[in-house]
Order: C-alpha cells, then structure tokens, then sequence
C-alpha cells in the first residue's frame, strides 16, 4: 500500500490534477480487471494496437479515481473533477519504480529465477518445499514479465518472510529493470536456451542481459554442466551442482527405476542419496536446483526426501468446464494465495454466459496476512465484483464468516461435511469458481459438479487463442477491424466460450453460419455485432429480435428481407456479399445494376459493410486470379458506395490474405481458421500457437501373439509378440476412420504409436510396444505433436475438416495459464 500523496515524489512524475490523499491498495493494468476502483491507481500504457487512454472515462465512472498517463495523452480535466492524474514519460517505468519502493520496504531474503525453461516450476516447487519455514510471496502462475514482475512484487506484505519471482525477458535492458523491482539476495539461474534468441545478438549477450537479475545477490546457484553459463559467473559467488564437473553438489549417479529416479552424490565430503517421483530429464534438473537451495537453508537429507515425497504436480491454468445444469465450472482448485484468487476473480469476470456467479473457496493459507484482514479484503473483492453466493470450506475462513454478510454465504469445517449434504441440482444456469488448498482436495468437488465427460476431451488454450489474434493484428493497419469467424461451433472448439474471449479481447464483429448460432451467442452474453452468413425467411424473426446482422447474397434474399420489414415496420443492419469469382454465394458484376435499384439511400435497411470472399488467397500459382478479384470487388463497391451515399466496411481478407496480401486490408479483414493455430499459407506457422489438444485415455492394455488378428476385418495381423492399447476415442468422435491401419499415430507418454487394424466408431487400438505404458494413461491424438497440420496431409484433408468433425460428446475443457 502507498498514499497517492506521494506518488509525484516516487516517480519524479508531474502532478497534472490532484483531489485527495488515498490508500493505493491496486496497480490496475487492465480497464476490464478491476478489483477495488476507489483504492486503485490505472496506468494508462500505449501498445502497437492498444491505448488504455481510451479507457480513462469509463474507468472514472466506475470509480477509479487515480491515473498514471502517459505525456501527449492529457485528457479533458473537465470530465474527471474528483481524479488525480500524474504524467510520465513510460507509465511502465512509473509502475517499476513505484513497486521498487515498495520492494525496498522490506527486510526479506528473496530468491531470483531466470533462465530459458523451467522457471515456473522451480519457482512453484520451491514454494511447496519451503512453506513449512517460511511465509512466502511469489509470481503468480508465470507473471514474469515487465509488468507481471512488478505486479508480483507489490504483493510482499509485513507477514512474508522469503520471496520467490521469476524473471523473463526478451529484448537488451529488461532485466536491469527487473532487479531494480525484485532485488533479490539469492539466485537461481536453471539453463539457457534457444527462446527469444532473436532479441539478442548472441548466446553470450542474452546470458549477461540475464545476470542482471543478479547484480547485488549473494549467492547463485547453477548447473555448471552448462558451460556457456559456467564462463560467465566465474566472478560471482556460487553454489554449483554437476552430473560431470566437481561441483559443491556432485551428482555421481542417476538411475531410472519404473516411474522414480534413484540419484546419488556427494555434498560437502559425504555421500547421500534421494528418490525422485519422476524420470523426464527436465524435472531432475529442475528438482536438483530445489536440492540446492534446501541445503543451504540447512534442512536434513532425510527431510528433503520428506518434502520431496509431498511434491504436488504444479497446476499452472485455470479451467472453464461444462457443467451439470447448464452451468460452467472454474477449476483453479490448486492455487490459494491472494494473488492467485485475485486472476481468478478476474477470469470470472470475463465469463458472461452466466449472470449468477458462485465461489466456492478454502481457507487462503498461503496469504502471509493477518485473518481478519485477509477476510475483510477478500469479501470486499467479492462485493465489488457482484459475486451471488459463497460456499466456504475450512475453519478460518468460518471463523470470519460475519465480514461477508453482504452476499449470501454458507460455512462448512472441512470438504468432507460440505460433500455429505452437495446436491449438484441445487446449481443451474452459473458459473461456480472453485479456489481451494491443496489440503481441502476440492478436485472432489469439481467431479460432482462437472458434466460427467467421456474419456476423451479436447482441450482449448485461451491464451494461445488470444496470442493467435494478437499475431494477427499486429499485420493489420491500427484503424482495420477484424471480424472472427465463429461458425461451425467456432471451428469445432466451443462457440461461447471462444466468442467470450474474442468479445473479452475487443474484436469488432463475430461472424456465424446460421441465425440460431448468433441467438445461442446472444443468450450466452455476446454483445458484439454479428453476421450471419446464411440467413432464410424462416430466421428472419430471430434475426431482429437478437440484434442479427443478415448477409445479403441473392436477389431472392434481399426481396424477402425487403418485404418482411416493410410488413412489420422495421429496419435493419445487413452486409452485402459479392461474387468476384469464387462462383459460390454473393452478387455479380452483372447484378449491379439491378441491385442499385432496390438499395435507394433511404431504405428500410442500413449496409454496414460490403464485401468479397477470395477464392485461393493461400496459393501463391492464383496471385493474378487474385489480383482480379481485387481489381473486381474494388471497382463493385465503389459503384455501390457511390450510390448509397455513405461509407461501409469494406472486406476481402480471409486469414491467408492477412499475410499475403496486407495492402488489401480495406476496413476490415476476416479472421478464421488462423486464429485457431493453423497458418494456412505455411510462411507464419511459427508464429502461431496450438489452441486445441485432443486427448483421450487407454482403456485397456493387451498382448497380443504373433499371427493373431486385430479389429474389425482382421485388417491388422501382428508380425510379432505385440502390445497393443485400446483408446477411448472412435469415428464417432471425429478421429477418421482413414488413419487406421498405420496410417496415423498418436502420443503415448512421448513416443509416437501406429494405429493398427480398423478404427472403430468408439474406439480404436495403436501398437504401443515402444512405449511405457499403463491402463487410465493419457493419449494425444493432435496436439503440438503430432500437429493437425500434419494429421490432415495424411488423410488428404484441410485442418478445417478434422476441426469442425470433433464430436460434439467430446467434452470441451478451456484453459488460461
């Protein structure tokens, strides 16, 4: 907490307006994130595509009363008579340098983590080995960055006694920064590798740039094995570990037995040995930097091994579920401090297909606060963002149950009490956050409440879907919207839950197939505009009663739209398809001149946009064809511009021609199967992320002798002794009856297994004599690997085909880091 007083002060920032001296309890970033106006302080940050300038006036009438902007943005001080507004040159640096002075209020060890990978884990596991000697304060989830730092550190409070931040950067002169805001006394530097290598102008400068973090540390700790990282810290103290150098921690043997890992070594002149839960190279080496620090905090081999053995999996995404009753579950049930319940208070938020809200939260044992004041704070948080009911679990929590009087509230000692008397019907139609300790084991209470889900699910990164639409408006011009394509079940990943990020994230217009698409949209609280791209008489009533936007195509559409609001008096919003070329839907360059003659400029009907659909964008072969259809739409529309009298929103673009073809961008481009990961020109693939993982389950596992047959048809006769798996996952699903027989492959715990005989419609069987295995295990049928992209090149397919033909019984789980 500061006092607005003496902001100017702390950040040598002229005080452009000044109303009163406040308690700043929040550093709010995000215009849609707010958790207390009155105590909040706003920084106004202009990026490439977004100002939160814009945002100064809605935020003063909701209640924030204190601004940090930027110069050249001064707003009129006029519409913000009871605000404080100070201007700075970066609002970034200002938050740096306020969080620095908080930093520096505290008389605390804190540890710093850098490097290429691994930095969240370490971080996480640290604190799960740690929180029996300390109270600790750290990053949530993965906020490392130049904003996310800083957010992180403001959460270190009188009761925190060892901080723990990561650090990530990308470009020459971040971290100095960040040390500036962490100030860390201990460091942790896990490895080096190729991420963000493009910022820097080689391997030995983003190492230096990363040792920033540690100018003023007394002490970091480091794998020596890794030697571009070994010549640079020879000058610094350091507490070394090593499979092949002497090192103060010296590994001398790593055995691999079944699912845990025997390690030996020497440390300090003795031999000592440990188990490990688990074999992936990168956790040993992620566990081993833990080891470290847990002996120089003095503890005993066998209460490392103690601790070890009480390692959590680190659940680093929040969840959106379907489920019973027409409700959405929020699953963060393994994150408990302030910060994590503050993200996901403003995940919830997001969520607007449910008006009715309900949290279901452990006691916060994590805070490092004082209870009453933990409490006080938390359900004013919830108060403010219009939670309806509370269902708290745990003694604490219980014990503070008068200070959230202010919704309806009911208290249970433990999960268990609270189980015995759950009826999942009394929940309908809302959105339940579950936020629990890990100890109150409320993955109980999410599996009564969660739809019950066939074995196999199709798992959907929100952030990923948020990082695709950024890569592609970072190609467009400022002043271009972008329409998102959500039809077909939004590409076959969950119309509501994807229009809710894109509305979340400002899109300009949402498109779908068929009106009752847009009517589930508008039931499920999408409020942006919307096209619907084949509209019929029958629809028509729906179309005006949501708010629907009709594309117009044909004469005969147009008349009938024409007659049906003549008869009931009404007007509308349409957009107008032209034909130039594709030969499928729209009118032609023939039609034209009729087509003047039932627009006049004064008509029952307003045209929002014109525009066109390109037949082969992504093929560089059809660049002219391209090029004339172009030359065709251009001169069209100015025909009927000319004649309407106004501008439109003119569009050409589908998410090929984004890349190919920017000086084509017009008013608007369409954005579609691009911002489900799939680049379908090839040339930016790597610059998209993968938004939909297929998963399923092995229900069971067999040998199978050499000569014996497999499936249906006995299509598949096994050469030899063979392991095979049946999968939870058939034609019925949407995995295609064309990868069988060795054409396709899935992933079973990272080995790549054939499919052998028939896929079935329920099920199908892979050969996973490679692999370890057992039955309940998980199973990636596309993913990162293998890729969609690969999955349809072998079945002669689009990745748009094996998208939109996931069956709708495979349950859809939405997830953001």
């Amino acid at each position: 907490m500061i006092l607005s007083g003496k902001i100017a002060e702390l950040i040598g920032a002229k005080v452009i307006s000044y109303y009163s001296d406040s308690p700043i309890h929040y550093l709010l970033l995000d215009s849609r994130k707010i958790i207390s106006p009155a105590h909040s302080l706003f920084f106004a940050i202009k990026g490439v595509r977004h100002d939160g300038h814009q945002f100064l006036s809605s935020l003063y009438k909701k209640g924030v009363r204190n601004f940090i902007i930027e110069k050249a943005s001064l707003p009129n001080l006029l519409d913000f008579p009871e605000a404080s507004i100070w201007e700075v040159s970066s609002s970034i640096e200002a938050l740096q340098k306020i969080v620095s002075s908080h930093r520096n209020t505290f008389d605390l060890p804190v540890i710093g983590v850098t490097g290429s990978n691994g930095k969240t884990i370490v971080k996480e596991w640290l604190s799960q080995l740690l929180n029996k000697n300390f109270s600790i304060v750290k990053n949530p989830k993965s906020y490392n960055s130049q904003t996310g730092v800083p957010l992180s550190v403001w959460e270190i409070n009188q009761h925190h006694t060892l901080g723990i931040f990561e650090a990530g950067i990308s470009l020459p002169g971040e971290m100095t920064k960040l040390e500036k805001v962490i100030h860390p006394t201990l460091g942790i530097f896990t490895n080096i590798g190729p991420a963000h290598n493009e910022g820097f102008s080689s391997l030995e400068e983003k190492i230096k740039e990363k040792l920033n973090l540690f100018k003023h540390t007394a002490l970091i700790f480091y794998r020596k094995d890794h030697s571009e990282i070994h010549k640079q810290l020879k000058n610094h103290t350091t507490f070394s570990w090593s499979t092949k150098e002497t090192a103060d921690l010296q590994i001398i043997t790593i055995k691999q037995n079944g699912s845990v890992t025997e390690l030996t070594f020497l440390y300090l002149k003795t031999h000592h040995s440990l188990t490990l839960p688990f074999i992936e190279e990168a956790s040993i080496e992620n566990i081993l930097h833990c080891i470290c620090l847990l002996l120089y905090f003095k503890l005993s081999i066998p209460e490392i091994q103690n601790r070890i053995n009480l390692l959590q999996s680190v659940a680093m995404r929040l969840e959106l579920k379907e489920g019973v009753n027409g409700c959405y579950i929020i699953d963060d049930t393994y994150n408990n401090d302030v910060s994590g319940l503050t993200m996901a208070i403003n995940f919830l938020s997001q969520q607007k297909q449910r008006s009715k809200k309900t949290i279901i939260l452990s006691d916060l044992l994590e805070s490092g606060m004082e209870e009453q004041k933990l409490y006080s704070q938390i359900a004013e948080m919830f108060k403010e963002n219009g939670i309806s009911k509370l269902i708290g679990i745990g003694t604490i929590i219980q014990r503070n149950k008068t200070l959230f009087n202010a919704i309806p509230s009911v208290f249970y000692d433990t999960t268990e009490e609270y189980l015995k008397q759950l009826n999942p019907k009394e929940f309908e139609n809302e959105i339940i956050l579950l936020k629990g300790a890990r100890v109150f084991t409320f993955e109980k209470i999410v599996r009564q409440l969660q739809q019950k889900v066939h074995g196999t699910v199709l798992e959907i990164n929100l952030d990923a879907l948020a990082h695709n639409l950024n890569f592609y408006r970072s190609q467009l011009n400022q002043d271009t919207k972008i329409m998102a394509m959500v039809k077909a079940f939004a590409y076959g990943s969950g119309s509501f839950e994807v229009a809710n990020l894109l509305q979340f994230h400002r899109v300009d217009y949402l498109a779908v197939a068929y009106a009752d698409e847009g009517v589930s949209l508008r039931e499920n609280g999408i409020t942006l505009p919307i096209m619907v791209m084949n509209p019929s008489y029958q629809t028509f009533d729906k179309i005006i009663q949501y708010n629907l936007e009709p594309e117009i195509f044909s004469f005969k559409i147009l008349f009938d739209f024409l007659h049906y609001l003549k008869e009931n008096n009404l007007t509308s919003t349409v957009h107008i398809k032209l034909d130039t070329g594709m030969k499928r839907l729209g009118f032609e360059e023939n039609d034209i001149e009729k087509l003047l003659t039932l627009l006049p400029p004064n008509s029952s009907i307003k045209i929002a946009s014109i525009f066109t659909h390109l037949a082969a964008a992504d093929d560089e072969i059809h660049n002219q064809f391209t090029a004339l259809q172009l030359v065709k739409f251009n001169k069209m529309s100015t025909i009927l511009e000319a004649h309407l009298g106004y501008k439109t929103i003119l569009h050409a673009l589908n998410s090929a021609g984004i890349v190919r073809f920017p000086e084509a961008q017009m008013g608007m481009v369409r954005l579609g199967i691009g911002l489900y990961g799939v680049e379908a020109n090839n040339l930016r693939q790597s610059d998209l992320q993968t938004v939909g993982t297929l998963k399923t389950i092995i229900s069971q596992i067999k040998k199978v002798d050499a000569g014996e047959s497999i499936g249906y048809s006995r299509k598949a006769i096994a050469k030899k002794t063979t392991t095979i798996a049946t999968l939870a996952i058939g034609y019925a699903d949407g995995y295609d009856r064309s990868f069988s027989n060795g054409i396709g492959s899935v992933l079973v715990n990272g080995v790549r297994c054939p499919v052998i005989g028939n896929v079935c419609m329920d099920m199908c069987m892979v050969d996973i004599t490679e692999a370890e295995a057992t039955e309940g295990d998980e199973v990636i049928i596309f993913g990162d690997n293998p890729s969609i992209l690969e999955l349809s090149k072998l079945i002669g397919t689009i990745p748009y085909e094996i998208l939109t033909n996931i069956g709708q019984r495979v349950k859809r789980i939405f997830y953001a880091e």
